[in-house]
């Protein structure tokens, strides 16, 4: 019980700005349980989301305007940590030189040209998605895709974090969970969120999730190749992108 508590606090705290108590010890398996558990911890960022949309609709602001609202309130909702990942991750790939070089990029956190390209076609690309489905599906709707995309995204973090994928470097966030979900346990998370996104959106639903699911697998791969495994910032990075695919794909003519 300890270890799923734990788990639940060390998702909650990484993963949103809701103040919770530190667990109590942080190893392998709790780890595990905070990747596992990321679609829950997240509720409380993807509920700020859709009280956005349903604010903007209420005040009958445009479709754009509502979804600038909402997106940035996942991302206040979160504390940025994935948009820096994010940013980080895009510089530490166009960076010239090795591995060691690339992972020096990643490690400085000060956002340089690629970087900034990259977080704001990301953003656009957010925004004009879910202003797409308020326009042409309204608020029930456009909140129910915002919250399937949050919780969505972050269950690829326990695809992520599986154990088949070694960390880049011995030291920050991303060594403490990378490696630390087994693979059933990331099937089992995939296929849940799978079911929940096609029992209320069908097929735009499991299209969206494959396309998270996508994503997620590019950016993991170019992380494999580039510097060697897995950081926090690729964490951030499969995050973002795996949001990103799953709203493209609800505003998609399906």
């Amino acid at each position: 019980m300890s270890t799923l508590a734990d788990g639940l606090r060390l998702a909650v705290g990484t993963l949103t700005v809701v103040p919770v108590p530190p667990p109590r010890t942080v190893g392998s398996s709790v780890a595990a349980v905070a990747m596992s558990l990321a679609p829950l911890a997240v509720l409380p960022v993807a509920a700020a989301g859709a009280a956005a949309v349903y604010a903007g609709d209420a005040l009958a602001l445009p479709p754009l305007l509502t979804a600038t609202a909402a997106v940035a309130g996942l991302a206040l909702a979160s504390g940025a940590l994935h948009l820096d990942g994010l940013a980080d991750t895009a510089d530490g790939f166009a960076a010239p030189g090795g591995r060691d070089r690339r992972l020096e990029v990643m490690r400085r956190g000060d956002v340089g040209p690629v970087g900034a390209t990259v977080l704001v076609l990301v953003l656009l690309a957010q925004v004009a998605a879910l202003g797409g489905v308020l326009g042409s599906r309204g608020a029930t709707t456009a909140a129910v895709t915002l919250v399937l995309a949050v919780v969505v995204s972050r269950a690829g973090l326990a695809l992520a974090c599986v154990r088949a994928l070694p960390a880049a470097r011995p030291d920050g966030l991303g060594t403490g969970v990378a490696g630390s979900v087994p693979p059933l346990v990331a099937v089992v998370v995939a296929v849940a969120v799978a079911a929940l996104a096609g029992g209320l959106h069908g097929v735009r639903g499991l299209a969206g999730v494959l396309a998270a699911a996508v994503a997620i697998g590019l950016v993991l791969v170019k992380a494999r190749r580039t510097i060697g495994g897995v950081t926090g910032d690729v964490l951030g990075a499969c995050v973002e992108a795996a949001l990103t695919a799953y709203l493209l794909v609800e505003v998609a003519d399906l």
